[in-house]
This record gives structure tokens, C-alpha cells and sequence, in this order.
């Protein structure tokens, strides 16, 4: 499978809670819904549409994961929604239990197994495994050289801190531009894949 990750993203590269105010408050993170202002249902709402409509299975970490499963399932009835509550879901977490999962089809990958379990899962036979939010479980994949496409809307807005999904290790990542489009408040829907032979690793 290939693992693809989607992120609303600011301008200085944060990620932390786009869609609500109490979403994501760690480190004190003041702006939560920062990207209601810059969506639009065509360009950003289109990439969104598209990626969940090629991925094969979901993959989150148990933040992003408790955050689906609050709004999702109760949406049951819109074909976006549907999708989403059918699809096969993966968690990564170390607090989770097996009782904890309410949300169909999820399965749960211990947090100290998730780097071998994923890389399994990429390996195995496959469409798109989607990853979305869920920051530190992509700076891990992005470190580990697992992740094969970034899809991100990068919204015309600075927040000044918050988390990213970018390791802060000091490594040289090389990414090819596959794709842009704009939107008409400014949006950057930008598709971006490893460079053959300098791949993220």
C-alpha cells in the first residue's frame, strides 16, 4: 500500500487543530479552526474528497483517531460519511484499549509495534493507506522513510507556533512537486513525493 498523508497546513507549517477551537489546545494553541476561513468545496474540499476516494484503508494517531470518532459515525447517511465509517481503520496508540475502539472497523497498533506494523502494512498488497492529522505519528513515518505522497492544503496564514509534521532531526529530505492548484482564497493544494534515491529516510 502506498501511504499517503493529508494535512491542512499554515503557512510556517502547523498542522495543530484546523478544525475547532478545542480540537487541540496542547502548548497552549490558541487558533484552533484557523482554517474555516480557507476552505472551499472545490479546491480544498475537492483534494480532500479525492484522497479519501482512493484510499483503500485509514491511519491515525489516537488523538486524531478519538476526534473522527466523536463526529463521524453520527453523520451516517451522507456518502462522504459512509465512506469514511466503512473504510478499514488502524490507530496507533499506547493507551488505547481493544473495548476503547466504538468506531467500526478499527484496529488497534500498540504504539511500541507501530513502526514495524506500518511498514508491514506499506509492504502488503494495496491502494492508498490515508493518513490525516495525527502530526506526530507522520513526523515518525516521515522520519522512518515511510511515507510516499504529502498531500497539502497550505493555507495563506501564520500561527506562529504549533506542531508540525516536519522531524526536527537536522536530515536532508529531497520531494518532487507533482502537483498544485490554487484556490481563489489562496490556497496552495500541494502533492509532493520522495525523490527517487534520496527518499525520506
Amino acid at each position: 500500500m502506498r501511504i499517503v498523508v493529508s494535512e491542512f497546513m499554515s503557512l510556517d507549517g502547523v498542522v495543530q487543530a484546523p478544525g475547532g477551537p478545542e480540537e487541540d489546545t496542547d502548548g497552549g494553541f490558541a487558533h484552533g479552526g484557523w482554517s474555516h476561513p480557507f476552505f472551499d468545496p472545490e479546491v480544498v474540499g475537492g483534494a480532500f474528497a479525492d484522497a479519501l476516494t482512493k484510499a483503500e484503508a485509514l491511519l491515525f494517531g489516537r488523538r486524531t483517531w478519538q476526534t473522527m470518532a466523536a463526529a463521524w459515525p453520527e453523520r451516517a447517511g451522507d456518502p462522504f460519511a459512509d465512506r469514511m465509517n466503512a473504510l478499514p481503520k488502524y490507530v496507533v496508540s499506547r493507551t488505547l484499549s481493544d473495548e476503547d475502539l466504538t468506531w467500526d472497523n478499527t484496529t488497534r497498533i500498540p504504539g511500541g509495534e507501530a513502526v514495524s506494523r506500518i511498514r508491514q502494512l506499506r509492504e502488503a498488497e494495496g491502494g492508498d493507506l490515508l493518513v490525516m492529522g495525527s502530526p506526530s505519528l507522520v513526523r515518525a513515518l516521515v522520519r522512518e522513510g515511510l511515507v510516499d505522497e504529502l498531500r497539502l492544503m497550505i493555507m495563506p496564514v501564520l500561527l506562529g507556533g504549533g506542531k508540525s509534521i516536519f522531524p526536527g532531526d537536522g536530515a536532508q529530505r529531497t520531494l518532487e512537486l507533482v502537483s498544485t492548484v490554487t484556490s481563489g482564497a489562496g490556497v496552495q493544494v500541494c502533492t509532493y513525493r520522495p525523490v527517487a534515491g534520496k527518499e525520506m529516510e
